[in-house]
């Protein structure tokens, strides 16, 4: 073991490596606080990473170490890892304010494979493209350059996503927010409850709610616009939903309950998503015409 050329095992230990030592820091420091890397921390983080993988690659032929990584030997079983941890995220409930498993996003062995496969990710990318053949890498580079994309954006992005409560009474425009822990946020939009608007089932039970609103922006937008359950509008990068209403007042209700959500790197996250797919079509289209040429020869 630990002979060159290293082989899966090795591959398999420098995976467990990475879960060991994010045990050891979810003990003593606690999960991943996502709150310490809002921007620009996560912008200068991005950098940084990518300068990372730029000297691991320059490296790699003074550290054998550097050169394993972009090999299928450590790819193969950091995603074996990845995958049985996001399998237990899958099983397990949840929460943001869940510990260890039960807040995968915040757990530090988690986090630390993802890192892993996306300097592989990194390594591979660089490599195909310093021997870039357009029929064979383009959707190669679609694929992998979207998964990378997709990757690292959806994780630095998190810090700055903002999930908030709005409560907006009849006729009083309303520009303050509440967090999950119940602070007061002041928005850059208001909104007033113009009407609330509930459709009842035979039994009296709610089939649809929904709320008129009149929304009034900073940069001058005055919109009027009918919100409701999954049909959410957008506002100035703000997507706002029909969260809640008075259930005790019911179809009179005269208050209203938003959820505003801001996500401001989701379209990296689509457009890493969008490479796939078009990694993938690429991929299909060359492959159907190299099959027809061998059927002509």
């Amino acid at each position: 073991m630990w002979t060159k050329p290293y082989d899966m095992k090795e591959g398999f230990l420098i995976g467990g490596g990475l879960i060991f030592a994010g045990l050891m820091l979810e003990l003593s420091v606690g999960p991943v606080n996502w709150d310490a890397f809002r921007w620009p921390v996560n912008g200068i983080v991005l950098a940084g990473f990518l300068a990372l993988i730029a000297i691991i690659f320059l490296l790699r032929k003074r550290v054998y170490g550097f050169q394993f990584i972009g090999t299928y030997k450590a790819a193969i079983p950091s995603l074996v890892y990845a995958v049985v941890l996001t399998i237990i995220m899958g099983l397990t409930r949840q929460t943001v304010d869940g510990v260890w498993l039960n807040n995968m996003l915040s757990f530090w062995p988690f986090i630390l494979t993802y890192v892993y496969i996306a300097v592989i990710l990194g390594q591979i990318i660089i490599r195909r493209t310093l021997h870039f053949q357009w029929k064979r890498d383009i959707p190669f580079l679609l694929n992998h350059l979207g998964l990378f994309l997709a990757m690292t954006t959806a994780t630095l992005g998190n810090a700055d996503m903002q999930r908030l409560k709005m409560i907006i009474v009849k006729g009083e425009p309303e520009w303050r927010a509440l967090t999950s822990q119940q602070q007061i946020v002041e928005m850059p939009i208001a909104i007033e409850l113009k009407e609330f608007i509930m459709e009842t089932y035979d039994d009296g039970s709610p089939r649809r709610f929904a709320s008129d609103i009149q929304i009034l922006t900073k940069t001058g937008k005055n919109i009027q616009t009918t919100v409701e359950v999954n049909k959410p509008i957008e506002v100035d990068g703000w997507k706002i939903y029909q969260y809640g209403y008075d259930t005790q007042m019911g179809a009179m209700s005269q208050t209203s309950i938003l959820e505003l959500v801001s996500d401001p790197w989701l379209p990296l996250v689509y457009t890493g998503i969008y490479m796939m797919l078009a990694g993938a079509v690429c991929m299909f289209i060359l492959g159907k015409g190299v099959k027809g040429k061998l059927n002509r020869s």
